[in-house]
């Protein structure tokens, strides 16, 4: 296991500025047009109560703009962060925005993530963040994890997506996407779907292919109000 020696400490004091700046440039030269259904999620903020908004693995960029805006709007926003030393830049950001850094791997420490999650909700309210088909794909295949986490906790899923005039898409796993400065953008969020404890794990697994209906259904919603403003704006690559 690597270990977090002084040159890594100075490359990530480096490094964590710069994805900051990056970031910021984006989210300040882009355009957000709208957030369609956003007052959905402000009443769940003003009900106190913790959620588990859910969005794909490509779409962090805008994904993470809007956990910070409901972390201003008062909800209590997590993310799940590695526990190696290649996850203490995003950590550090994320603690330096005011938001949780949950430390633990889906992969190799699935279990104590799971119990870890299912603990900072129910105890602390925390709302963590859940890239769905996270961390290695397939793209765009809903996993089960958080499907679980709502059944044990009661907190609703709240699918979330976005569209980009104009974008980059890399050549990654999840062809994640970066949008291109002063494009435009529409944010969608969904219904809150709850879990019943009762039900059994076939139900389970209908109500997870449910959610990646709904989470692709997202997609299309932000796309189709996306090119209603104006033809230039219809997405490219």
């Amino acid at each position: 296991m690597r270990k977090m020696t002084f040159k890594r400490r100075l490359t990530y004091a480096t490094f964590r500025p710069l994805i900051k700046l990056f970031l910021y440039f984006l989210w300040i030269t882009c355009r957000v047009k709208t957030i369609i259904n956003d007052e959905t999620t402000q009443r769940l903020i003003d009900k106190g109560e913790p959620i588990i908004p859910c969005y794909w693995h490509q779409m962090h960029i805008f994904g993470l703009w809007y956990m910070k805006k409901l972390a201003k709007r008062g909800l209590k926003v997590g993310f799940l962060i590695s526990p190696s030393v290649d996850g203490e830049i995003p950590a550090q950001i994320i603690q330096g925005w005011g938001m949780t850094a949950i430390r633990g791997s889906s992969t190799r420490t699935g279990a104590k993530a799971l119990r870890d999650m299912y603990n900072i909700i129910v105890k602390d309210k925390v709302s963590p963040l859940t890239t769905s088909d996270g961390p290695t794909g397939p793209v765009h295949e809903f996993k089960s994890g958080a499907v679980t986490l709502a059944q044990l906790t009661q907190a609703p899923m709240l699918p979330i997506a976005y569209a980009a005039s104009r974008y980059w898409q890399l050549k990654s796993w999840d062809g994640f996407i970066v949008p291109k400065p002063f494009s435009t953008i529409t944010i969608a969020v969904g219904q809150p779907h709850y879990i019943d404890k009762q039900l059994k794990s076939d139900d389970l697994e209908e109500k997870r292919k449910m959610m990646e209906k709904e989470m692709m259904a997202c997609i299309d919603i932000a796309k189709e109000n996306l090119a209603s403003f104006t033809e230039a704006d219809i997405p490219q690559q």
